[in-house]
C-alpha cells in the first residue's frame, strides 16, 4: 500500500459487493488494515446504489447474488463511472462468465477463495491502471481547457499509449519501429527496442506473419489478422495478437499496428473446461460399456448362459447403473452449487443430531466391518444456521468415506468443538490413509486414490468435491491430514453467523 500512497493524495476507495456478508466484512477489515477506505454492499441493489451514488476507485463484485446478477451491477457502475476499475469475484469460475465479464468492462476476474496477498496484488495493479486512466483523462481536459500546442501532442499520445495494459506496436511499411509501449516489450519478450529499428527478426514467427501479411498485400485490403500464441508451455502464458493497417489520407498503406492482449486466464479456463468434459466422458463410458456388454450376451441366443450367470449379469448391470445414476446426480449437484440455483431452506441445524442419525444409517456397514465409533460433543450448542439437506449430504459423504476406506476391526472418532466463530467437526478414521501426492488432488472431480488397498472399493470420485463446494458456500473451510496405511482426519469449520448463507442461492 505504501507505494500506492505516492500516487494518490487521499485513501483509495473500494466498494465491496458480496451477498456473503461474513466474507465481505473480512475483506473490508483487511483493506482498512492496509489503509484503504472500504464500503460494503450486501446485495446487488445496494451495490448499484453505492456504486452510482459516488465514484469509487476500485470495486469487487460477486458474480452471483440472489437479487441482481453481478454483471448487471458491473454495467450500472461503469455506465455512471467508466474509470472505476471493477473485479468480478466468484467461487465457481467458468470460461463463459470470464469472457462475458471481460466484455462488459471488468478489469480482472478473481476466483474464490483468494488469499489476502493475491487480492491486494490485484487491487494494486487495478489502481495503477485507474491512475493512468485518470491521468490520461486529466491531460485530455487540460488540452481542451488550455488549447495546448500541437508540439505537445506527440508526448501525450505516447503517455496514453504507455498507459494501456495491452501491448501496442506500430511499424511503417518497411517494418521499422514507429511506436511501442512497455506492455509490448513484455508480451514480445524483448528487453529493448529503438525507433527506426527493423523488427521482424526479433518477433515470434506468428507475430511476424501478422505484420508481413498486411505489408505484402498488393493492393492493400482493409483487413485485420489475429492469432493466439502460446509463449510459454503448459498454458503458462498466452497472448492474442491482432494486426491492422494504418492508412494515409489517400487510403494507401502507411504501416501496421499490432495489439497484443494477455489471454492466459481465458485459455486456462478453456483448458479446464475441456479437461472436465473429457473426464466426464471417460467416467461415463466405462459403466455404459459394461452394461452394454452384459445385455449383448443376454440377447445373444448363440451363447449358452445358465440361470445363475444371467442373474449375475443382471446384478452386475444394476450395480453399474446405480453407480452411473449416482455419478449423474453428483454432477447435477455440482452444477447446481456452481450456478447457485439450489433452493435453500435455512433453519437451525443441530450438527450433533445430524451426525448421530448418519452414524445410525451406516449401522449395518459398521457391524459388517466391526468398526467402533467414538462420538464426543464438547459444546453445549452445536447448532448453526444452514440448509438441513445440504448439511446431511456433507457429513454423509465424509462418514461414508470413513467407513468405506476403513479397515476390518477399525475405529472412527467424531469430535464436535466450538470457537468464537466456528463450529468445528473432526472426523478421524483408522483407514488406509493417503499418500502426500494424493492429498493434493483430494477435492478434484473424479479423483480416487488408486493403490492395492483401494482396488475393490467403488465410488464416483465426486463426493469430496461436493463436500468442498458445500463448505465453501457457507464461508467455511475444510482441512485434511492423512498418513498412508494409518488413517485420515477431516476438520470441517462451519461459521456460527446467522447470515452466513442465503435462503435462495
Amino acid at each position: 500500500m505504501s507505494d500506492l500512497k505516492t500516487i494518490t493524495n487521499g485513501k483509495i476507495k473500494v466498494l465491496i459487493v458480496d451477498d456473503e456478508k461474513s466474507l465481505g466484512i473480512g475483506i473490508r477489515r483487511l483493506l482498512e488494515k492496509e489503509g484503504y477506505e472500504a464500503k460494503l454492499a450486501v446485495n446487488g441493489t445496494e451495490g448499484i446504489q453505492l456504486g452510482t451514488g459516488e465514484e469509487f476507485d476500485l470495486a469487487i463484485i460477486d458474480l452471483k447474488m440472489p437479487d441482481i446478477d453481478g454483471i448487471i451491477v458491473l454495467e450500472r457502475i461503469l455506465n455512471k463511472y467508466p474509470h472505476t476499475i471493477c473485479f468480478i469475484a466468484t467461487a465457481f469460475a467458468s470460461y463463459e462468465t470470464a469472457i462475458e465479464s471481460t466484455k462488459k468492462g471488468a478489469y480482472g476476474y478473481l476466483p474464490k477463495p483468494f488469499l489476502p496477498d493475491e487480492l491486494l496484488y490485484q487491487l494494486k495493479k487495478g489502481y495503477e491502471k485507474r491512475f493512468l486512466l485518470m491521468e490520461a483523462e486529466r491531460w485530455k481536459k487540460e488540452r481542451e481547457e488550455r488549447l495546448l500546442e500541437i508540439a505537445f501532442e506527440k508526448t501525450r499520445a505516447h503517455t496514453i499509449i504507455n498507459s494501456i495494459t495491452d501491448g501496442v506496436l506500430v511499424v511503417n511499411k518497411d517494418a521499422e519501429v514507429v511506436l511501442f509501449n512497455p506492455a509490448a516489450l513484455k508480451y514480445l519478450e524483448i528487453n529493448e527496442l529503438k525507433i527506426g529499428e527493423q523488427i521482424l527478426d526479433k518477433l515470434h514467427p506468428q507475430i511476424s506473419e501478422l505484420i508481413t501479411r498486411l505489408l505484402s498485400g498488393r493492393p492493400f485490403a482493409a483487413k485485420s489478422y489475429s492469432a493466439q500464441i502460446e509463449l510459454k508451455p503448459s498454458h503458462e502464458f498466452f497472448i492474442e495478437g491482432t494486426s491492422s493497417g494504418v492508412l494515409h489520407p489517400d487510403g494507401s498503406l502507411a504501416g501496421v499496428v499490432v495489439v497484443l492482449k494477455d489471454i492466459t486466464n481465458l485459455k486456462k479456463l478453456e483448458f479446464l473446461k475441456s479437461q472436465f468434459v473429457s473426464m466426464v466422458s471417460h467416467e461415463l463410458k466405462a459403466p455404459v460399456s459394461a452394461v452394454y456388454g452384459y445385455l449383448k450376451l443376454l440377447s445373444d441366443n448363440s451363447v449358452a448362459i445358465t440361470e445363475n450367470q444371467k442373474k449375475n449379469f443382471i446384478n452386475r448391470s444394476q450395480v453399474r447403473l446405480e453407480c452411473l445414476i449416482k455419478m449423474v446426480n453428483d454432477l447435477l449437484d455440482i452444477s447446481r452449487i456452481e450456478m447457485k440455483s439450489i433452493k435453500r431452506e435455512i433453519t437451525d441445524v443441530n450438527i450433533e443430531i445430524v451426525i448421530k442419525n448418519i452414524i445410525e444409517l451406516f449401522h449395518a456397514e459398521l457391524k459388517t466391518k466391526n468398526i467402533s465409533v467414538e462420538f464426543n460433543s464438547m459444546t453445549d450448542h452445536p447448532v448453526i444456521k444452514a440448509d438441513n439437506e445440504e448439511i446431511n449430504r456433507l457429513f454423509t459423504n465424509l462418514i461414508s468415506n470413513a467407513v468405506k476406506y476403513n479397515r476390518q476391526n477399525g475405529c472412527i472418532a467424531v469430535i464436535i468443538i466450538s470457537t468464537e466463530v466456528y463450529l468445528v467437526v473432526k472426523i478421524k478414521d483408522s483407514g488406509i490413509g493417503l499418500k502426500p501426492e494424493e492429498q493434493k488432488k483430494l477435492f478434484q472431480e473424479f479423483f480416487r486414490a488408486k493403490n492395492e488397498l483401494t482396488k475393490d472399493i467403488s465410488g464416483t470420485g465426486l463426493g469430496l468435491s461436493i463436500v468442498k463446494r458445500i463448505v465453501d458456500s457457507y464461508s467455511g473451510k475444510i482441512e485434511v491430514g492423512s498418513e498412508f496405511n494409518k488413517g485420515t482426519i477431516f476438520e470441517i469449520y462451519l461459521p456460527f453467523l446467522p447470515n452466513n448463507c442465503d435462503s435462495d442461492k
